[in-house]
């Protein structure tokens, strides 16, 4: 099972990433345009050119929030993790994936991220080790 690091911690992950709707979505993190087509499903995620506009209505029962980095150098991604958890108040889980490097989770976090799904060839229980380069806090304690 792939892992995730989640609130500092590496633990397994539960949840299945697609980019087009199964026919069966039971724990799996539709696309945006998917998600709109079954808005009770509680997991989505957003390009980083998509606004988060069609979720907030549905914030408070999403479980999971994640944001696509298609390339470590676009920093819109942080943008709409700011957006998400200080203008429209998401409690839920917020995951940083696609080209996600460890030295990237700091600021990730600061932003509002609180799962991270890294890139392949970045060890993820090296990047928990790295988080104790700098002063972690989970999300609720700052």
């Amino acid at each position: 099972m792939p892992h995730v690091i989640k609130h500092g911690l590496l633990v397994a992950d539960d949840w299945t990433l697609v980019t087009s709707a199964p026919a069966n979505p039971a724990r799996v993190i539709l696309p945006l345009a998917d998600w709109q087509a079954r808005p009770d499903h509680p997991a989505v995620w957003l390009a980083p050119d998509e606004t988060p506009d069609a979720l907030l209505p549905h914030l408070d029962r999403l479980a999971l929030v994640a944001i696509h980095f298609p390339v470590f150098t676009d920093g819109r991604g942080y943008s709409l993790a700011r957006l998400l958890r200080q203008r429209h108040g998401y409690r839920g889980e917020l995951r940083a994936f696609g080209d996600v490097l460890r030295d990237q989770l700091y600021f990730l976090h600061a932003c509002g991220f609180d799962a991270f799904s890294l890139r392949a060839d970045q060890p993820p229980a090296e990047a928990v080790d790295a988080l104790a380069d700098y002063r972690w806090q989970p999300l609720g304690q700052r």
